[in-house]
């Protein structure tokens, strides 16, 4: 079989990416410190424990399996965190990221899918946010993923490296089949926090901020299905294989959903109300972020068939009941 080498296979969406990777006849390499993921997530291939920042085990794996590409998803994620911590942020993934990129080059590999993110766009209202729109992210987690588009745009000038670049939105859901699940300490994500306090777990939820200018005054989002996700992964994979170059894609819907919106939904779905309260905006947040993902569609063949927020919400509510990990 072809190895992939993953890294944060151990985490939320590197373990669904493991799980689509296998079922697709691949072998799933999953490279990860277990900082934010967890070891019993990694199901589906080897696991090799390291850090990025370890230039010399990151030597070690390549030489070690050989991948014939890279599915890097491995980052600092959390936008409160980046706001307060931004060197945190620079280090971690531009540094972490440079490492891997370069011993990517040094094994000899050329096929690199990237997880980037809608943070690097910033806030622009109003607008449905394409491949060729203008990215002006407003704290370092976004600037960050940032600076590693334009170090693989740099690293394919001068080494040949081809890359797939994956923009996307809020990843939400969690595996049907309930192998692997999202579950993160602490946990940041809204559909999660909110079905922790209809289970009584947290307390309250806090919406913060009811004064943005949409329709109900909360923040929206356009929301994707985590399996909807990592199977565009594997066409990355696939495109970079037959030679079709490097490339960007935008990965959601289309579709925006306010807030009370979810909110709404997780009611519906669950048939308990949601514990909640209101609170003031956060530094860094967006007012609406959503894609246009038709790029995906011509050109990937990608479309998403389980991002009903319905089906998110349902999905992850069986994870919440049944699924856990454990340290």
């Amino acid at each position: 079989m072809t190895n992939i080498l993953v890294t944060g296979g151990a985490g939320y969406i590197g373990s669904h990416a493991c799980k689509v990777l296998k079922a697709a006849g691949y072998t799933p390499v999953t490279f990860d410190n277990i900082s934010t993921g967890w070891e019993e997530a990694v199901k589906f291939g080897p696991l090799e424990v390291g850090d990025l920042l370890d230039r010399a085990r990151l030597d070690e794996v390549f030489t070690k399996w050989q991948p014939a590409a890279v599915m890097h998803f491995a980052a600092l994620s959390q936008v409160g965190e980046a706001m307060r911590e931004p060197g945190m942020y620079w280090r971690n993934n531009v540094s972490g990221s440079l490492n891997l990129i370069e011993a990517t080059v040094a094994a000899g590999c050329k096929h690199f899918v990237f997880s980037s993110t809608c943070a690097t766009f910033g806030d622009q209202d109003g607008v449905v946010l394409d491949e060729n729109s203008a990215q002006m992210p407003l704290n370092a987690y976004g600037a960050s993923k940032r600076a590693i588009e334009d170090m693989l745009k740099d690293f394919e000038f001068s080494h040949g490296l081809q890359s797939v670049i994956f923009r996307y939105f809020n990843v939400a859901g969690a595996d049907p089949e309930g192998e692997v699940g999202e579950f993160h300490q602490p946990e940041t994500h809204l559909i999660p926090l909110m079905l922790d306090a209809i289970e009584g777990k947290r307390g309250e939820l806090t919406v913060f901020g009811t004064d943005y200018d949409t329709p109900d005054g909360t923040c929206i989002r356009d929301y994707v299905h985590v399996m909807d996700l990592v199977a565009a992964h594997v066409k990355g994979i696939e495109w970079l294989a037959a030679d079709k170059g490097s490339r960007v894609f935008n990965l959601g819907t289309g579709t925006g959903f306010s807030v009370r919106e979810v909110l709404t939904h997780s009611q519906s779905v669950t048939n308990r109300p949601v514990p909640h309260v209101e609170g003031p905006r956060r530094a860094g947040d967006a007012q609406c972020l959503v894609s246009g993902s038709s790029r995906a569609q011509s050109e990937l063949g990608w479309k998403p068939t389980r991002s009903t927020l319905e089906t998110m919400i349902k999905d992850a509510w069986r994870w919440h009941q049944n699924g856990h990990y454990d340290k």
